[in-house]
């Protein structure tokens, strides 16, 4: 007899997986007029005291507010499936807390923290008290800490809080940061192994266009899409 349930990454594992694969995430400020667009937050990273460093437009770049320090946010992020899919969002995370502005003294030494893990490309970009003015050719960011009041994440299976010593006790899957590749590659060049592991799917959830959705260091996860 086949086991209900099988192992997975943790809600907390794939928000992190989540937050890594996110290649820009929106930022909404509540205190922002109504027609107000949130923005791109290219950068957004869980610094070891719980809160998150996220780079927003600088004030000449158009953000949203010259002073956001004290206001309550909203950061969202996309975690979309590899390969092109009928419904591509495999799930949103939502963080709500209170923005705050780093002292001057801390961004250039957040920033290589922020580099020794994930080295972004738009921390080069980070207005710090060391960069040289800049020459208006390219955007620039302002570094700012979100903290956390309430993590939510919402999928096909519902929604879930999560507590933010949760989100650091855990770690991003270790095939997070190939796992596009990894699906592309396998969906392109092996589609006899997909066959092979769409075989072994029970016959009602065969019915469909069965798609790889994702790939973890548990395995690989399959979306059936009916075909009305």
């Amino acid at each position: 007899m086949l086991p209900l349930t099988c192992p997975a990454p943790t809600t907390a594992e794939r928000i992190r997986s989540a937050c890594v694969r996110a290649g820009g995430a929106l930022l909404a400020l509540e205190s922002a007029p109504a027609r107000q667009d949130p923005v791109v937050t290219p950068v957004h990273h869980l610094l070891p005291d719980g809160s998150f460093a996220l780079a927003i437009p600088s004030e000449r770049e158009g953000r949203p507010d010259g002073a956001v320090a004290g206001s309550q946010a909203l950061l969202e992020l996309t975690d979309y499936a590899p390969l092109p899919l009928r419904e591509p969002v495999r799930s949103l995370v939502w963080v709500r807390g209170q923005l705050h502005e780093f002292h001057p003294a801390e961004v250039a030494e957040t920033v290589d923290l922020i580099a020794a893990e994930w080295p972004h490309p738009a921390l080069l970009q980070v207005d710090t008290p060391r960069c040289a003015p800049s020459d208006g050719q390219e955007p620039r960011y302002t570094l700012v800490r979100l903290e956390v009041a309430s993590v939510v994440v919402t999928d096909a299976t519902g929604a879930e809080p999560v507590s933010v010593a949760d989100l650091l006790a855990a770690r991003p899957d270790p095939f997070c940061e190939i796992e596009s590749n990894l699906l592309w590659h396998l969906d392109t060049a092996h589609s006899d192994v997909v066959a092979r592991l769409v075989s072994r799917l029970p016959a009602p959830l065969r019915r469909g266009q069965v798609r790889p959705l994702g790939l973890d260091r548990y395995g690989v996860r399959f979306r059936v899409e009916a075909k009305d």
